[in-house]
């Protein structure tokens, strides 16, 4: 073997030297990325600032506010029948579920209670905008990760219980149905069973969806170990509804603390997952669906006959005090806790809603992980800018 001369070894070293220092000056400084807050990965005025250190996320932090519109100071100015047009435009995908805890809250000052029937329709209603608001979220969420035809099937799909919704409420998006003491009208002639079709092809978009998304293996490559949330972490940041349920919390407001809803009159199931990522928490959304589907059939198979009026004052004054309630709204708990002096309208209203708890651990759930990433935790963590903004 021939032994390598002393040139041969200065040139090989200062070859060395000249690939570190072009190494040197290739490295780049860290980059701060805007997402938002007008972008369709953000899910509404939502913007995000992304400190980057190449493809890797070193911190981010959500910048909330474009959008508000302060309906608890509203709320402040408004007679308590009133507030129901109000807090319906919050989480405006699943709006009749946002007037059911501040109805219930005044019942409570009032110490009115709605009739059977009444009951049974208004737990109706609350699931069927559980379904409406959650179907879309399915479609949505696959369409964040790439894939077009699973959100055209919720679009087409969700129009099925938004049709139903608005044949007994006479509002689409914003139904303004809930009144203290029960409702505004019965149901109309037929509406049980075109409900009962309409949950039959939920139940059918669910299949569709779980063999378009759940077993496509790009959506598993891209949510499968991505954004892990530690139910101890979970809790601790105050999630609630599917996204704590994902990871393996078995808590559901609707069983395990009831108020005003019928719930524990139905045969139905609390869906978790021990995973705790994002593909559980899609999983977890999707067996909910289906869940609240059934609970709607048996509701009306089960709704029993009489009034759906109590008896109310005309013009309604709520004694003073103060009441909270929360309900398992589809975003997750939503509460109101509504102060009364004794007058027309609430001396002060607070609202507890699920999406600032579920956008609050996005700094500490997107630490570490790749720009593509964000896109996939922040879908899969579910929420609504209205509910953020109040």
């Amino acid at each position: 073997m021939t032994a390598i001369s002393d040139r041969e070894k200065l040139s090989y070293i200062a070859a060395q030297a000249a690939d570190a220092r072009l190494n040197l000056e290739l490295e780049t400084e860290g980059m701060t990325l805007n997402l938002g807050p007008q972008h369709p990965a953000t899910h509404g005025t939502l913007r995000i600032i992304a400190k980057l250190d190449g493809e890797q996320v070193i911190s981010a932090e959500p910048v909330m506010g474009y959008m508000h519109r302060g309906y608890e100071k509203l709320a402040e100015v408004r007679t308590y029948p009133q507030v129901t047009a109000l807090v319906n435009r919050i989480d405006w995908v699943g709006s009749f579920a946002n007037e059911v805890p501040f109805i219930l809250a005044a019942e409570k000052l009032m110490e009115v209670e709605a009739p059977p029937r009444a009951q049974w329709i208004r737990t109706a209603l609350f699931e069927m905008s559980r379904v409406a608001n959650i179907s879309l979220f399915l479609g949505d969420m696959a369409l964040q990760l790439g894939a077009t035809t699973p959100a055209f099937f919720a679009f087409r799909d969700r129009e099925h219980v938004l049709n139903q919704i608005e044949a007994v409420t006479g509002g689409r998006f914003h139904p303004n149905f809930d009144r203290i003491g029960g409702l505004k009208d019965d149901l109309p002639a037929g509406w049980i069973t075109e409900t009962k079709r309409a949950m039959r092809k939920m139940r059918q978009f669910c299949d569709e969806m779980e063999q378009l998304v759940l077993g496509n293996e790009i959506f598993a490559a891209r949510s499968r170990g991505i954004g892990v949330i530690p139910a101890d972490i979970g809790l601790s940041y105050g999630l609630s509804g599917a996204n704590i349920r994902s990871s393996g919390v078995d808590w559901d407001t609707r069983r395990d603390n009831p108020c005003g809803l019928v719930h524990s009159e139905l045969d139905w199931k609390v869906w978790t997952h021990p995973d705790g990522d994002s593909f559980a928490r899609f999983w977890v959304r999707l067996q909910e669906v289906r869940e609240s589907t059934k609970m709607i059939d048996q509701l009306l198979d089960g709704l029993p006959s009489g009034p759906i009026m109590a008896k109310v004052p005309r013009i309604i004054k709520v004694p003073a005090g103060e009441a909270y309630v929360e309900t398992e709204n589809p975003l997750g708990v939503m509460g109101y806790y509504v102060i009364s002096k004794g007058d027309l309208v609430p001396y002060r209203v607070k609202i507890r809603s699920a999406s600032f708890s579920n956008i609050s651990i996005a700094p500490w759930l997107l630490k570490g992980v790749y720009v593509p990433d964000i896109i996939t935790i922040l879908a899969s963590l579910y929420f609504i800018l209205g509910d953020i903004d109040r």
